[in-house]
């Protein structure tokens, strides 16, 4: 039988039950007249629900709700949209709220002159003992050349400064902070790369090499961490975020994310991965995967390159503008092997950061060596992002689930193409072919790599244009996704991704009461206004929560 018919159903045995008694059931919100969109498998539409206990209790008409339901507290949407409250698949949730509270901005940079003038106004204002600060791209400039330290030596001769790259797999530090971590011309790390010129460090350190300033920064405390959760909680419940993806935490973090939840003060749904250290597969392993309300751990987040930006993604050919490298491998085979193994025997699911045609294929071949099949682990790829033609047939006959950005898409168009040629980019940024492997895929920003908006992430997923609406036609749009699939991917199929499509995703009786309204229908709008939809509010367990 059709779910559909099953629905309907289901609803008039209930709607039957409760009009033959005396009075109508009592619920904490009735919404009517709007327009539903359930996302559910029939993809229906409806004019209102009922919410109880932070759950929806009943979907239909106005009539069918308001004959069978009442409530002290009515919201009527006047004709608003309504969707599932949106999910972002992949996202680095602590690290936003860190650098909103602990780093300078230096996204939209222009220049590295200007990266200079942001970080010594924002130490100005801010001041501290290690200077930070995140997102310069130096794509974005006139010289898209790597920067160099002296000018940062020159602001900042006394105290340490590391300024992270926009994808986080690059950074630039001063000669103070390379002297505290021991980095000098005879540096060599396996799987980074410390930048050289003339036989001097530029300052500049790729993927692992980062490692080596990065350990040695102080870590932020549990109250500094805390508040810098509820400050990326608040930024997701403006554009509509009522669930987030953290994309690698450490035990206590993890466990923070619990405590703060369960005492009120963290009302947003985390679907925590794990990095890749002993004591998470200590404490995590033992107990098996984690699934309540609000909390999910079931996964490990690995790593096979870097980001295609700053030449670290791991290409079978080398780079187009650099045909001295293929990027880099961050840990040898062994190492992923290892993680798979223990991951699979304990029932977690491994998601690995793979953005190089040769690193996707290293992974999807590891993920078969023990998936075997087709199945239902969902182990992910996260970012996929150029995907061999003849590798990408491994994604349906493993089941393996590709997890996207389509910002990414729309940010890197102006100059993949330099870094790929001009036959492999025809394959990057694949999302339609990614689809069609098993029918769904995840979307989701990588913020703070990408601005956080789910609707901007819409965007680029259907008209493959950026927020200038830049190319016209679109980059390669016989891989755009439609309307339809398009929310799909930041509702329904990032919680089926985490395992809780059950919970999460529609709206539907039984499910979490999450919802967010919207001033305009994503599904027919004309597509130039789609970034310009306002965010009217957003709800979590049928709570307003903006």
């Amino acid at each position: 039988m059709k779910p559909k018919i099953l629905n309907y159903i289901s609803f008039l045995l209930m709607f039957s039950f409760l009009t033959s008694c005396s009075q109508k059931t009592k619920v904490d919100l009735i919404v009517k007249n709007a327009k539903v969109y359930n996302v559910n498998t029939a993809f229906e539409v409806n004019e209102a629900f009922a919410v109880a206990d932070g759950k929806f209790i009943g979907v239909g008409t106005n009539d069918e709700i308001l004959s069978t339901f009442s409530s002290d507290s009515t919201l009527d949407a006047n004709g608003k949209y309504i969707y599932p409250g949106f999910n972002d698949g992949h996202s680095h949730f602590l690290g936003y709220g860190i650098m909103k509270t602990k780093y300078a901005d230096l996204v939209g940079t222009n220049s590295f002159d200007e990266v200079i003038e942001r970080v010594v106004a924002h130490q100005r204002e801010y001041p501290s003992e290690w200077i930070l600060a995140r997102g310069w791209d130096q794509n974005d400039w006139d010289d898209n050349s790597y920067p160099t330290k002296e000018k940062l030596d020159i602001a900042f001769p006394d105290k340490p400064a590391v300024l992270t790259r926009i994808d986080g797999h690059a950074l630039i530090a001063n000669s103070e902070a390379l002297k505290q971590a021991g980095v000098n011309s005879k540096t060599n790390v396996e799987g980074g790369e410390v930048l050289i010129e003339n036989g001097e460090i530029t300052g500049v350190l790729i993927d692992n090499a980062m490692r080596l300033v990065r350990n040695i920064i102080p870590d932020f405390s549990l109250e500094e961490k805390a508040l810098a959760f509820q400050r990326a909680q608040n930024d997701c419940f403006a554009v509509g975020l009522t669930s987030v993806t953290d994309a690698g935490l450490d035990k206590d973090e993890v466990l923070l994310i619990d405590e703060l939840q369960k005492k009120g003060l963290l009302n947003i749904r985390v679907y925590a991965m794990l990095s890749p250290n002993k004591e998470n597969f200590d404490y995590f392993f033992k107990k098996g995967p984690i699934q309540n309300n609000k909390l999910t751990v079931s996964s490990v987040k690995l790593y096979i390159d870097g980001a295609l930006g700053s030449r670290g993604a791991l290409l079978l050919e080398p780079y187009s503008d650099a045909p001295h490298t293929h990027g880099l491998q961050l840990s040898p085979l062994s190492y992923f092997d290892s993680i798979c193994n223990m991951a699979y025997n304990a029932g977690f699911q491994i998601n690995t950061h793979a953005i190089g045609d040769s690193g996707n294929r290293i992974m999807l071949l590891s993920y078969a060596k023990y998936l075997k099949k087709k199945n239902d682990r969902r182990w992910r790829i996260e970012h996929a992002q150029v995907v061999s033609p003849e590798d990408i047939k491994f994604f349906s006959e493993y089941s393996i689930i590709p997890s996207v950005q389509s910002t990414h898409c729309t940010s890197d168009m102006y100059w993949a193409d330099e870094r790929l040629g001009p036959e492999r980019i025809k394959t990057a940024y694949a999302y339609q072919d990614l689809l069609k492997q098993n029918g769904w895929l995840i979307n989701g920003t990588d913020f703070p790599i990408e601005g956080i908006s789910p609707l901007h992430t819409f965007y680029a997923a259907v008209a493959r244009k950026d927020l200038n609406n830049w190319p016209d036609g679109g980059f390669q749009t016989e891989n755009a996704l439609s309307r339809e699939d398009a929310l799909r991917s930041i509702t329904i199929w990032p919680a089926k991704g985490s395992f809780d499509e059950n919970i999460k995703g529609s709206i539907e009786v039984g499910k979490v009461a999450d919802f967010v309204i919207l001033g305009d229908d994503l599904l027919t709008i004309p597509e130039l206004g789609i970034p310009s939809i306002v965010v009217i509010s957003t709800y979590v367990d049928g709570v307003k929560r903006n």
